[in-house]
């Protein structure tokens, strides 16, 4: 069992971490350590990330010890939590002007383009969490076989629902932004919306698949 470590931020928070690779059995027992720690009387807000989770303290410097050394004593005993995820499907147009690095992580994983919609439509995926920009779900389950680095140079603007892949990792930018990602495709689906409530279409612990809505020109 992988032992989380615990970094100080400042001091009123602190980082407990867990080495890589990110995986959902890692990922539950995040959220099973943040569940627990949202009940503690030392501990304001607990922010879990991707293979890490940062709790923010209500007395500076006096209680970093004694929840640094509490996360160490229970987390043998710590249980996976399953969130209670939903079941979503995403329809995206693959390749062409909608995903123009789709033939680069074919050269790459040495498959056909066919094969590379085919794997990455096969998975299900899991959201590890949101973060980088609002609506941003890093998700889980990627194939390894098409694992594909980031770019070397990074692209002003990405469109809003551009589907990507980096390193062991697939997500969907709700918005316009840079990115270095390999974009595989676009999906039409709205997955921001300040008006709404949540105003994030995917959450934690939602399981997502792809499927093929067309092909990009």
């Amino acid at each position: 069992m992988s032992q989380p470590q615990i970094h100080f931020l400042g001091d009123s928070a602190l980082l407990c971490s867990l080495p890589p690779p990110a995986t959902l059995k890692h990922q539950q027992r995040i959220w099973g350590i943040a569940e627990l720690a949202a009940d503690w009387p030392e501990v304001s807000e607990v922010v879990p990330g991707m293979n890490n989770l940062t709790l923010l303290l209500r007395r500076p410097v006096q209680d970093l010890d004694s929840v640094a050394k509490r996360i160490l004593e229970i987390w043998p005993d710590i249980d996976a939590t399953v969130v209670a995820g939903r079941d979503l499907v995403i329809p995206v147009v693959y390749g062409g002007s909608a995903g123009p690095d789709l033939d680069t992580v074919a050269r790459h994983t040495g498959l056909s383009v066919q094969e590379v919609i085919a794997q990455h439509t096969a998975a299900q995926y899991t959201v590890y969490f949101i973060g980088f920009m609002p609506g941003f779900a890093y998700l889980g389950g990627l194939d390894p076989c098409l694992a594909t680095p980031h770019q070397s140079q990074l692209r002003a603007s990405v469109a809003v629902g551009s589907v990507g892949i980096s390193g062991e990792q697939t997500g969907i930018y709700p918005r316009t932004s840079p990115s270095d990602w390999q974009l595989l495709g676009r999906t039409s689906l709205t997955l921001f919306d300040p008006d709404q409530n949540p105003p994030t279409l995917l959450r934690p612990g939602d399981r997502v698949r792809f499927t093929v809505e067309g092909m990009g020109i």
